[in-house]
């Protein structure tokens, strides 16, 4: 499930590229398939030490092209440990709600990002989260949780006075909204109601077969309930 469009981007082969907050990878798995150099940076190293046994799974079954790169690194996204002006591309997806001080780590992916080089910033959308955390507070109320609910246009004041441009935004999941909705409003860790594991059920069909109708339709439902709203950057040269 991408929420970053790549080729908006320009995330190619020879690309040099860092996903901050990877996670469990998913966004750095689609970069390496792309035949990017990649780098998979995130503070939980088992998530890193799964991310990159599966950029070794990849690389054996011949998913990427021969000069492709991919590894991982553990680390705080407040103190990077790379040079300034050091990547063609970074990435943040749904990691700013996460950081008590977020405009430290915007300046920090300003610092790294190349003068002409691109980047994109995802974040939960101001209103389904809004009332994500209406229904719920052990949805946010948890360690490491979201610290902050932003609204797109606070977001892009943050980003522009680190000095990158934003060049476009993007709404996208709008499937999940409900889904988030309807787990707060019976319990966050009730996963055993019945409405929730069918609607997880429908989800993960959908991400596996990818039908016509869902797909289009999320599309179109995106602009009004994208669970998460992308923000596209250029640094100035």
């Amino acid at each position: 499930m991408l929420t970053v469009d790549f080729d908006r981007l320009g995330v190619r082969d020879g690309t040099t590229v860092i996903d901050i907050g990877a996670g469990q990878g998913r966004h750095s798995f689609e970069m390496f398939r792309r035949g990017a150099d990649v780098i998979a940076f995130d503070q939980s190293e088992s998530d890193m030490t799964a991310v990159s046994e599966m950029f070794d799974a990849m690389m054996a079954e011949k998913q990427v092209p021969a000069s492709a790169k991919a590894r991982t690194e553990v680390g705080d996204a407040l103190h990077l440990p790379y040079a300034d002006d050091s990547f063609d591309v970074v990435l943040m997806s749904e990691i700013l709600e996460h950081v008590p001080a977020d405009t430290d780590a915007i300046a920090e992916m300003a610092r790294i990002l190349k003068p002409g080089g691109h980047a994109a910033v995802t974040v939960p959308r101001y209103w389904p989260e809004k009332i994500c955390w209406a229904f719920s507070d052990a949805y946010h109320e948890v360690e490491g949780g979201h610290v902050r609910i932003y609204k797109a246009s606070e977001l892009a004041q943050k980003l522009t006075a680190a000095g990158l441009q934003v060049t476009g935004t993007d709404h996208r999941h709008a499937l999940h909204a409900p889904y988030w909705w309807l787990k707060c409003a019976v319990g966050v860790e009730n996963d055993r109601n019945p409405l929730v594991r069918g609607y997880h059920k429908m989800l993960v069909w959908d991400m596996m077969s990818a039908p016509a109708l869902t797909r289009v339709g999320e599309r179109v439902l995106d602009p009004l309930l994208g669970k998460s709203v992308v923000l596209y950057l250029h640094k100035p040269a």
